[in-house]
């Protein structure tokens, strides 16, 4: 008789978990290219820290004071030590510099956008604007879009997630997005006074 394992019983759908270390499942394939990067360079972040700490433990196992009291005076200097201690980050440092140099030729952009949005995160609040469509006074459209007050909900709606004006984008175009937050109030306010 076959007997279900509970970890197979749950179905996440690619939702973030708890103390998850790795990313979500990617929707294009630049995304895939950053996941791969993400993944050579964890494994090489793991073999160092395994080096390191094996050395330094070696060292605090084998030098401390009750196992050699005495130190030699020519013992302090060692050019084939600091050779390789020079030469193996070198190393390292190139075998990580490849492919994430190749990931960003690859993510570099070479097709004209159909169009453009900027889009600024306010504290609680998102603003939008089409930069490449006009109103009849020539300027580029713009809205601000809020959260919908929790006693605004319908059914359906999330809760913190739905709001008032959303985005509404053709598919299977391509699409700039360009994409920053608003400085805090009283950083500009402190920065005046100075």
């Amino acid at each position: 008789m076959i007997t279900n394992i509970n970890i197979f019983k749950t179905i996440f759908n690619d939702a973030p978990q708890p103390w998850d270390i790795g990313f979500q499942d990617s929707a294009a394939p630049g995304f895939t290219g950053i996941i791969d990067l993400h993944n050579t360079l964890f494994f090489y972040l793991i073999v160092i820290c395994v080096g390191v700490f094996w050395i330094l433990g070696s060292v605090i196992y084998y030098f401390n004071y009750n196992k050699s009291p005495i130190v030699h005076k020519y013992l302090n200097h060692g050019t084939l030590i600091e050779l390789i201690w020079t030469i193996t980050p070198a190393l390292i440092l190139i075998a990580i510099a490849f492919p994430s140099f190749r990931l960003l030729y690859l993510l570099d952009e070479v097709i004209s956008p159909t169009m453009t949005i900027k889009v600024v995160g306010h504290q609680w609040y998102w603003s939008y604007e089409y930069s490449d469509f006009l109103n009849e006074n020539g300027e580029s459209m713009e809205f601000d879009s809020y959260m919908i007050p929790d006693s605004d909900l319908e059914l359906g709606q999330f809760r913190l997630l739905d709001v008032d004006n959303k985005v509404i984008i053709p598919v299977d175009c391509h699409i700039r997005l360009i994409i920053t937050g608003e400085p805090f109030l009283p950083l500009l306010i402190l920065n005046n006074i100075v």
